[in-house]
């Protein structure tokens, strides 16, 4: 088969089709938004503000609280209808969500004291110290501090 690829550069994002013999296919190019469905979206939000210290952006949809982090936006949001987030063992069993931080020790020794609970304890990896927690809806977040 006789595939070519391209690449335009639209504002800051770029587009990639693959042209192929039956035509143009275009293509995901990577995460470019997160959000989580919770079940209170203020508490949710407060405990990302409080415990890891994100800061909320000046504008999001209804229903949802979007963080200034980068290079991809964060949110917290309302389920979509027919989210059951009880329905399994953990919300997004099977999903991995990875934050960095500037002080993976720093911030696990906070959120411990909080009586946050800690899923995997701090140990080394290729991306800096990692440890795991649950947020306030059971949500596996994982924290490193090297990328």
């Amino acid at each position: 088969m006789n595939t070519s690829m391209s690449t335009e550069k639209m504002g800051t994002e770029s587009a990639t089709t693959e042209s192929t013999g039956a035509g143009t296919v275009a293509r995901a190019t990577g995460p470019d938004f997160i959000a989580l469905q919770v079940r209170d979206v203020e508490a949710a939000a407060q405990f990302y503000e409080s415990r890891l210290g994100l800061t909320r952006a000046p504008a999001a949809p209804p229903g949802a609280v979007v963080f200034t982090t980068s290079p991809i936006p964060f949110a917290v949001r309302e389920p979509l209808p027919g989210v059951d987030l009880d329905s399994g063992d953990r919300p997004g069993n099977g999903m991995a969500l990875w934050l960095r931080c500037d002080d993976a020790q720093a911030l696990h020794d906070s959120l411990a004291e909080a009586g946050v609970e800690i899923l995997r304890a701090p140990a080394p990896s290729p991306f800096g110290l990692t440890f795991a927690f649950a947020d306030l809806d059971g949500y596996a977040v994982t924290l490193h501090d090297a990328g």
